[in-house]
C-alpha cells in the first residue's frame, strides 16, 4: 500500500481519537488485506514527526500510545478558545502526589509521615477521581493499610512514557532554587512543586477539564 496513504490515515485517527493510541490501535484501523503491519505504522509515525518538526504541533509517544499535541510554547494563546478556568492545584495535593510518584508503592500514614501533615482526604480522592493513582495492594502490617501508585493516565497527562522519564529530584530541587533566585512574579510553592518537563494541560488536541483540589 502507498506509503503516503498509510501515513495519512495515521494522522487522521490521532487526530480523530481524542486519545493516545498504541501501535495496535493504529495497526488496527487498516483492513488486514491492505497488509499494512507495525512497521509501517511506526514508519508513517517517523514521517509525520518529521512533517512536524517546524510546526505548532508535534507528535509525541506516552505511556498509553502516541499522540498529537500543540506544543506547549503556544498552549497559552489557544487555550483561550476553552471557557474553562485552567487548573490550580494546591501544594498539598502537588506533594501527595510527587510523592507517590518518586516513592511508590506507598501508604497514606506514610506520606504524612514525610509531609509531617495529616494528609486531606479531599486530596486522595482527587487523585483517585483524576486517575492518577490508584490502590495497588495493601501493606502487610496491623490494618492492612492501601498502597498507592500512579496511573498510566498520570503519565499520559504529563507527557511522560515511562516513570524513568521522570526528572530526578535533583532536577527538582534546582527548579525551586531558581524560582527563589529569580523571584518570579507568581511562581508560587504549588507551581514549583509541579514536576519539571510536564507537558501543560493545555497542550493536547482537546481541552483538559481538571478540577480544582486541595
Amino acid at each position: 500500500m502507498n506509503e503516503e496513504y498509510v501515513k495519512y490515515v495515521v494522522e487522521a485517527a490521532l487526530l480523530a481519537a481524542g486519545r493516545p493510541l498504541g501501535l495496535d490501535d493504529l495497526t488496527g484501523v487498516f483492513d488486514e488485506r491492505d497488509g499494512v503491519d507495525a512497521a509501517a505504522v511506526r514508519a508513517a509515525i517517523d514521517a509525520l514527526r518529521a512533517d512536524y518538526a517546524n510546526r505548532a504541533i508535534q507528535l509525541i509517544e506516552v505511556a498509553s500510545g502516541f499522540r498529537v499535541q500543540i506544543r506547549p510554547a503556544f498552549a497559552e494563546p489557544v487555550s483561550k478558545l476553552w471557557v474553562e478556568r485552567p487548573a490550580k492545584y494546591s501544594r498539598a495535593l502537588l506533594e501527595t502526589l510527587a510523592l507517590v510518584a518518586y516513592r511508590q508503592p506507598i501508604t497514606r500514614g506514610e506520606i504524612e509521615q514525610i509531609r509531617g501533615v495529616a494528609v486531606n482526604p479531599h486530596i486522595v480522592k482527587t487523585l483517585l477521581e483524576r486517575n492518577w493513582i490508584r490502590v495497588v495492594g495493601h501493606r502487610d502490617v496491623p490494618g492492612k493499610p492501601e498502597l498507592l501508585g500512579t496511573t498510566r493516565e498520570f503519565l499520559d497527562y504529563f507527557g511522560l512514557k515511562k516513570l524513568d522519564d521522570l526528572p530526578t529530584l535533583a532536577q527538582l530541587r534546582e527548579l525551586e532554587d531558581l524560582r527563589v533566585q529569580l523571584s518570579l512574579p507568581g511562581a508560587d510553592a504549588a507551581e514549583i512543586a509541579e514536576p519539571a518537563g510536564a507537558e501543560a494541560p493545555a497542550a493536547p488536541t482537546t481541552p483538559t477539564d481538571a478540577a480544582e483540589a486541595g
